[in-house]
């Protein structure tokens, strides 16, 4: 039997930090997906259009790009542990910052908490996803990462439930007349304002809820021991990342995960809109992100035990090949089928983001792996620039003959195109050693 499939994921003595730190991508899961349906209620709720709308995504992700090698280089003067520490600090205050954004009820001010609440996002990805590799052997890592990323989407689909259920579905500005058109437009401003405030008050609640739960895990984590695993003596920056370029493997992974991330923010940020032209209000079609959001996580439980079996680049090559053809379905064809297709692009997304972090850093010396996460980490912020592009697209209203919103999945569609080439060419070199 091969010796790999034997080995214990996580040693006896690291199992509560084990649990402690992955509980932390359900944490952020949250966030994530909590967010991504905000981008619909605010063009509604302020009237912007979806490429200003999309602004959130670029605040959000936008603080990774900021706080990512900042992290990094805090995590080599301390620990593992303060980084988790300083991240939950920082994610609070975002959190909590949303309370006088809906007061003021200025859009600006929602962008600034989210970019300030994923500093600590990024603090705790930098931290979480090396610590994480770091408890237990290196040749189960990669499946050790992608068993605790099993959970992210568990907390994604909580955001996605709490967003449907408790956000969109109480939304007065998407109330809708009997042919299905919303009738928020249509109403003076005294009647728009009273609407605001209260919209707004629903956007809030949930981020203040989770400020809350920010804390009590704050505290839960500053009173337990965990391992030292940061790096303990001194390396330069600059020897770091002259290493860290000239490591192909490496290099390349950080193109495919910002190429992976934009992917994953579209297709989730952009499935209300398509259901929108389809003629499905906010609240249903936020149903399909969860039957999505499901479907991703069955396949990362799925995807996880796969790897005992098959080469961890292989099944990325695999996996982005389906993604692909599912996007193809997502573009050409218009109506319910489309929409399908669009769901089914979850199940091959699911092992992409671990898959491509571990596989960047198996060759990564330990010295180097704390910057070298950073930059994984920071390469999240193609889930800023691309989805502004795409709501510029969709803006257009047609493309040739397409809905552009149908049309504007071509930007998904390239994204996995590069990753599968990524897959490709990490499979090609694992052969030939």
């Amino acid at each position: 039997m091969n010796q790999k499939n034997t080995m214990k994921l996580v040693e006896r003595k690291n199992l509560l930090s084990f649990v402690l730190i992955t509980s932390l991508f359900a944490l952020w899961g949250f966030a994530n997906d909590i967010t991504n349906p905000m981008v619909a209620a605010f063009q509604t709720v302020m009237e912007i259009s979806a490429t200003k709308a999309s602004f959130i995504q670029f605040a959000f992700y936008g603080g990774y790009a900021t706080m990512a090698v900042p992290a990094a280089l805090f995590i080599r003067r301390f620990s593992y542990k303060s980084g988790v520490l300083l991240g939950l600090a920082l994610y609070a205050v975002g959190a909590f910052l949303f309370i006088p954004a809906a007061e003021y009820q200025m859009f600006g001010f929602f962008c600034v908490s989210l970019y300030v609440l994923t500093f600590g996002l990024a603090f705790l990805e930098t931290t979480a996803n090396p610590f994480i590799l770091s408890l237990g052997s290196k040749e189960t890592a990669t499946r050790r990462l992608n068993l605790s990323q099993a959970f992210n989407p568990m907390g994604s689909l909580l955001g996605m439930f709490v967003a449907s259920n408790f956000v969109l579905a109480s939304l007065e500005s998407d109330k809708r007349n009997a042919a299905g058109e919303i009738i928020f437009p249509t109403l003076d401003e005294a009647a728009k304002a009273t609407i605001r405030l209260h919209d707004l008050m629903i956007i809030r609640n949930p981020y203040v809820i989770l400020g809350l739960v920010v804390l009590v895990m704050f505290i839960v984590i500053a009173c337990v021991k965990m391992p030292q695993t940061a790096q303990t003596e001194k390396i330069t920056i600059g020897e770091t990342l002259s290493r860290l370029f000239k490591n192909k493997v490496y290099r390349e992974g950080v193109v495919a995960q910002m190429f992976y991330v934009a992917a994953q923010i579209m297709v989730w940020t952009f499935i209300i809109q398509y259901a929108d032209n389809l003629g499905i209000k906010k609240s249903v079609a936020q149903l399909y992100n969860i039957f999505a959001m499901a479907m991703f996580l069955c396949s990362r439980f799925i995807s996880t035990f796969l790897m005992k079996y098959v080469n961890s680049s292989k099944l990325l090559t695999i996996f982005a090949i389906g993604a692909i053809l599912s996007t193809l379905g997502t573009i050409f064809i218009v109506g319910q089928v489309g929409l399908y297709c669009l769901v089914s692009i979850s199940v091959f997304m699911s092992l992409m983001f671990p898959t491509i972090y571990g596989i960047a850093l198996e060759k990564v010396s330990p010295q180097d792996s704390t910057l070298g996460a950073a930059f994984l980490v920071m390469a999240i912020v193609g889930g800023a620039l691309m989805p502004p592009l795409q709501g510029l697209i969709i803006d257009m209203g047609t493309v040739a003959w397409l809905p552009a919103v149908n049309a504007s999945f071509v930007l998904p569609f390239v994204c996995f195109v590069v990753i599968a080439v990524y897959g490709w060419r990490v499979n090609r070199n694992w052969k030939k050693n």
